[in-house]
């Protein structure tokens, strides 16, 4: 399926064209300027889209939920991309025009942003992930924390144009998603993972939830979790131990979520110096701020937390054990990880979502009325794109 194809199956729930289901969700004003200029005269304008911090350009959802919209419900639109899909927008600087009937658009203004603003952030967060660790394969586990299907939808989408953007700039970026609704966006037919914590708290052990694992799902390759019993390195050599063919045919893994209140098994501050000092001679003796230290030696999922796990896999005769990190990946945790070149298989995260929701919004500004120029004051810089384009 192409990209445009995934846009086009995403945008296609009847509910979300039908014109009585999109009044019922816009602004009240919106509809009462419609009306009034129905009344009046309709016009032609012309929409201004932007957001007013830097993100990647992640509108494609948007659009194309428009189109669809003018297609249902028989008018035209005309969308002049400043910033193609995937690229770097400065704050403030236009995504898009979009040009056509005042009456049909007036009632999409609250919709369109609702699907542009949040898209273009996490995008962006997206992007400086996987370039933050480019030689590391990310999954999207963003959907837990969505408010929501049509979040979920989103920002599976945002994670898929920014690691879009970061691969073509030579990092791996995110090869898929957690979930099967919203797979496609990564080319994938269906979401990936193995077990949950709630899946070992019911096995009764480690080794037991991958034993019953193995049993029901012979033919897949293996992740076991393995930080429910505090006991980190200790159940992970006994299942690889149990599974010596599989570890030896890199096809186990260890996810390591150790709880951000506690160790991994076998570290306290100072061995956790000490296993950096061993791996990554220097990292750990230059400056850092709080959170760095806190990334690198710090309890939960630290780079010393997967040094250490990464030694005791070697020692014991399982280099081809893969580690899967989550807890936390984003944009600073991966720079630090990075910098302490901890050895990371696979990162598992939904820290590309906005954390400052109040970055996320979107503004349309109309900045001409049947092909004259007019803005409000304050937003003339709104203008410069189109008359660039003009000229």
């Amino acid at each position: 399926m192409s990209w445009k194809q995934t846009l086009e199956q995403a945008c296609s729930p009847q509910e979300a064209l039908d014109a009585p289901q999109i009044e019922g969700r816009t602004d009240a004003y919106f509809l009462r300027m419609r009306d009034i200029v129905s009344q009046f005269g309709d016009c032609e304008v012309t929409y201004a889209v932007f957001v007013r911090r830097p993100v990647v350009a992640a509108y494609g959802l948007a659009l194309q939920w428009v189109q669809n919209v003018a297609r249902h419900q028989g008018f035209s639109v005309r969308i002049t991309e400043v910033h193609p899909e995937g690229t770097w927008v400065g704050a403030g600087d236009p995504l898009f025009y979009l040009t056509g009937s005042l009456v049909a658009l007036a009632p999409l203004e609250t919709l369109l942003l609702q699907k542009t603003g949040a898209a273009c952030v996490a995008a962006h967060n997206a992007y400086q992930m996987a370039l933050a660790l480019p030689k590391v394969p990310f999954l999207a586990m963003d959907a837990r924390h969505c408010a929501g299907g049509e979040m979920q939808e989103l920002m599976a989408y945002a994670a898929a144009v920014g690691s879009r953007a970061a691969q073509a700039e030579g990092a791996v970026g995110f090869i898929g998603n957690a979930n099967h609704a919203t797979a496609r966006f990564f080319g994938q037919e269906r979401g990936l993972g193995t077990m949950p914590h709630a899946f070992i708290g019911y096995a009764g052990s480690t080794l037991r939830a991958a034993e019953m694992y193995v049993e029901r799902f012979p033919d897949e390759p293996l992740t076991v979790l393995v930080d429910y019993f505090g006991q980190e390195v200790t159940d992970m050599l006994e299942v690889c131990r149990r599974f010596p063919e599989r570890a030896a045919a890199g096809e186990l893994s260890v996810r390591l979520d150790t709880h951000g209140g506690r160790f991994l098994e076998g570290l306290d501050p100072q061995r956790s110096y000490e296993v950096l000092e061993r791996n990554t001679p220097g990292t750990i003796r230059r400056y850092r701020s709080e959170k760095e230290l806190r990334y690198l030696v710090g309890t939960g999922v630290s780079a010393a937390a997967i040094w250490r796990m990464r030694e005791a896999l070697d020692e014991a005769g399982f280099p081809k054990v893969k580690i899967v990190v989550s807890s936390g990946f984003g944009i600073s945790k991966c720079t630090a990880m990075h910098d302490a070149s901890a050895p990371i298989d696979i990162v598992g995260t939904g820290s590309f979502l906005p954390d400052r929701w109040s970055e996320t919004y979107a503004t349309a500004d109309i900045v001409s009325y049947d092909g004259e120029p007019r803005v409000k004051i304050g937003r003339e810089f709104l203008l410069q794109k189109i008359q660039e384009r003009a000229g």
